[in-house]
């Protein structure tokens, strides 16, 4: 496999069939109707949040960018779809020229959303932008879903580092895609080799079981990793018996030993125990850190134990019992014909039941209080008030078909940061309850 297949920076891949065949239905019958140059806006949101979760997350907003400006027709692309004769030759033709040409505003990626947040608002010809749904969609769905359940392990792990290490828990490509969203959500490094090469995420890892197993003894086991990575390694423990182990670990490696790594057991109690025995062998400063199926609850759960680190793996690659954000893509206006000077009419879907939309273009505000407390996210399709033109959220991502935003992973990592600390206290409680602010309508 070449770096192509993972989705990395070297002969990138087109990412036109990133969609569902309907998309390309939809363009053929439009472009023959005469409909499918009208000027349209496309809005991306949620209608709920989760179960039990209090804000979202937006992640995947850089890979967004990147798969809108290789949304593609190649000659390989188009080949499968006239053998497959999903739309007819006139279309093929219209869509061997395609490229975005409209524009993108967004959250900024990083920031949190609530029930009914414009998180992405495409803007360009019908044709051109429900094309991108399916795309689009796939990615915020999954990395919000991610990021989310990475936010509420950092904020319940605190100051202690998280490891992101799920990738043999979940597809290839989505454990790059995961472990990027994890790292916006507040982890400090991965496991995956790949999202470090992709993503520049830092990376970690020393040693399995099967390291351990694979040697006559575990001293031998110890002395060969100790020899190879040096005394600031991370010792798995917990193979055979933990006290054995640790005080073995301490023998051979020094008090200069980096941390020693537990991964099953009451790891409450076993933490505990691990640190005193560590103590009364001088090695004071070696870390502990705990691995086992663990989520923000178990974090939690551990924030009284002597723990320096966490790796968490499936629970956060599956988002933590949310594996999708429930965003949708939907057409909230569009123009009576395809002048582009046509205005604007909002539209919108009235069926029953919950899946009603709010038609209109729309900006979003997020109004604080006194203290600088976030207490409503305030959306509306009018003039912005004068006291929210400066919290407006939306930013400009694409401009005429050019992307203008791309920024530093970490630069994202830090406003999820910012944003969540803007929060209600309440924010962070693991306890169940509705979006921590309301969303409210002007």
């Amino acid at each position: 496999m070449n770096t192509a297949d993972l989705g990395l920076p070297v002969d990138v891949p087109s990412t036109a069939l990133f969609t569902d065949q309907y998309e390309l239905t939809m363009l053929q019958a439009a472009l023959k109707a005469g409909t499918g140059e009208r000027r349209s806006v496309f809005e991306v949101f949620t209608r709920r949040l989760p179960e039990g979760r209090r804000y979202g997350v937006v992640a995947g907003t850089g890979r967004v960018l990147d798969a809108v400006e290789n949304f593609r027709f190649d000659s390989g692309v188009l080949g499968f779809l006239r053998e497959r004769g999903i739309v007819d030759e006139p279309t093929l033709e219209w869509l061997s020229h395609y490229r975005f040409s409209g524009d993108i505003w967004g959250y900024p990626e990083g920031e949190v959303y609530f029930p009914g947040s414009p998180v992405l608002r495409v803007e360009g010809s019908f044709a051109e932008c429900v094309l991108l749904e399916t795309v689009i969609l796939s990615i915020l769905n999954h990395d919000s879903a991610i990021a989310a359940a990475a936010s509420r392990m950092s904020s319940a792990a605190g100051d202690r580092p998280l490891i992101e290490m799920g990738a043999r828990r979940t597809h290839e490509l989505a454990a790059v895609a995961a472990s990027r969203a994890a790292y916006v959500g507040g982890f400090a490094t991965t496991s995956d080799l790949a999202a470090g090469f992709r993503y520049g995420i830092p990376t970690v890892g020393t040693s399995a079981h099967a390291f351990t197993l694979l040697h006559d003894s575990e001293r031998d086991a110890f002395r060969a990793q100790v020899d190879s990575l040096g005394r600031g390694t991370t010792l798995l423990v917990d193979t055979y018996d933990v006290t054995e182990a640790v005080r073995m670990a301490v023998e051979i490696a020094g008090p200069e030993l980096g941390a020693v790594r537990i991964d099953s057991g009451d790891l409450l109690l076993v933490a505990h125990r691990v640190r005193q025995q560590l103590d009364e062998l001088g090695a004071t400063d070696t870390k502990i850190v705990v691995t086992s199926d663990l989520d923000e609850y178990a974090i939690a759960s551990l924030r009284a134990a002597p723990v320096d680190a966490y790796g968490v793996g499936t629970q956060l690659v599956t988002g933590s019992g949310h594996p999708t954000a429930s965003m949708v893509y939907k057409l909230v206006a569009r123009a009576h014909s395809a002048d582009p000077k046509a205005p604007l009419e909002p539209v919108a879907k009235k069926s029953l039941g919950a899946k009603s939309s709010v038609g209109g273009r729309k900006w979003a505000a997020r109004r604080v209080d006194e203290h600088g407390v976030a207490e409503a996210e305030v959306i509306g399709t009018g003039a912005v008030p004068a006291e929210l033109a400066d919290a407006r959220l939306q930013v400009e991502l694409v401009k005429g078909g050019q992307v203008i935003a791309r920024e530093p992973l970490d630069a994202v990592r830090d406003r999820h940061a910012a944003a969540r600390a803007r929060l209600p206290l309440s924010a962070t409680q693991l306890s169940r309850g509705e979006a921590v602010i309301p969303t409210e309508y002007l």
